[in-house]
């Protein structure tokens, strides 16, 4: 059993993926009983909702879980120009699909992340993992104080290397293949899209060289327990498995999202930016072609992110799911719609038989 299993007394090395918006207390706490690791995607909830999904978890399983969150500043400047554009297409978009909601301006543009930060350290997950940017030293030992584990999410080797050098206890590696938000610190429109099967190894080579020997978790298109397998071979300890779980009953994904997810193929994923202002896998959809040719002049995260929030509900309300964003990984095709503890059953019965 790997280090990471021990650590987190997991019966099979799977993470279960931290989705914003898409994870709920009821699929981290079936996910956790049933010998895996469940983690909360908390990127988008207010302080006090941290504690309040955390006590959930805790009434529905004993077991070990995470919650992650979105390194982001405290405070954000907004580009008034690009904020006017997005709105004037949005607004008139909406009004074209025939939905009756509009863009409205935000008291925030996302919650505070130092405010967010201390409701986790309060709700004391057993594991935090944390993508978009890097913990400050200080942080990670706060987080180590409180014996929760630390993840960082990287996209790169290098990005790999600087959070070890921060303290991370485990890397999880997210390759091109991995859908929803790259969760990598440089969240540009060049970044580097590194396959996973040649992330891992590079990644372990470097940390290695750079004399860390802490483990990385696989993430990016893993959709059976061979997939684990293969990326157990190439150097990862655990595998973060996102897609799989976003058609269990359990998730909160929208149901026109779900039924679009078990009908899609490989080549309707495509990188996204015209949601949320940072690059993000998921399905290439009426939105995404609408506002294609305008995504240049569109501003950045968090703030596009808030302004299609309205449209995206309103999507999810009447059933149109080529309105919203519908993210998934390369891997959609082997998709199963089943309940979440049928699943990690169905992982952990593939892995062994692989073994």
């Amino acid at each position: 059993m790997s280090t990471f299993a021990q650590r987190f007394d997991l019966d099979l090395p799977l993470v279960q993926a931290p989705m914003a918006g898409s994870t709920t207390p009821a699929l981290v706490a079936t996910v956790s009983n049933a010998g895996a690791l469940g983690s909360f995607g908390a990127g988008y909830t207010a302080p006090e909702g941290i504690v309040e999904r955390a006590a959930e978890i805790r009434a529905l399983t004993s077991r070990p879980f995470a919650l992650n969150l979105m390194v982001l500043p405290d405070e954000f400047m907004p580009d008034t120009a690009a904020i006017a554009r997005a709105r004037t297409l949005l607004d008139a978009l909406m009004e074209r699909e025939g939905l009756a909601v509009r863009t409205r301006l935000p008291e925030r543009w996302a919650p505070r992340f130092s405010d967010q930060f201390a409701a986790l350290c309060e709700a004391r997950p057993a594991a935090a993992s944390f993508a978009f940017g890097l913990l400050e030293t200080a942080q990670v030992r706060q987080l180590k104080q409180h014996d929760i584990g630390v993840i960082g999410t990287a996209t790169t080797p290098t990005e790999a290397v600087a959070w070890a050098q921060r303290g991370a206890d485990a890397v999880c590696v997210q390759g091109a293949e991995a859908g929803g938000h790259r969760g990598g610190i440089d969240g540009s429109a060049s970044a580097p899209m590194i396959g996973l099967f040649a992330l891992i190894p590079c990644a372990r080579r470097a940390l290695d060289q750079a004399g860390f020997r802490i483990p990385l978790i696989a993430a990016g298109g893993i959709m059976d327990g061979a997939g684990m397998h293969a990326a157990e071979a190439l150097g990862a300890e655990a595998s973060q498995l996102g897609t799989a779980f976003l058609t269990c009953p359990e998730s909160a994904a929208a149901d026109a999202w779900k039924r679009d997810l078990v009908v899609a193929t490989s080549t309707h994923v495509v990188t996204i930016r015209s949601v949320s202002g940072r690059a993000a896998r998921g399905l290439r959809n009426r939105y995404v072609e609408a506002m294609e040719s305008g995504v240049d002049e569109l501003p950045g995260y968090p703030f596009l992110n808030a302004l299609t929030a309205p449209l995206r509900r309103a999507a999810a309300a009447t059933g149109r799911g080529d309105l919203m964003s519908e993210w998934c990984g390369q891997g959609v095709p082997l998709t199963r719609t089943l309940p979440a503890a049928a699943l990690v059953r169905a992982l952990s019965d593939e892995y062994r038989r692989g073994a």
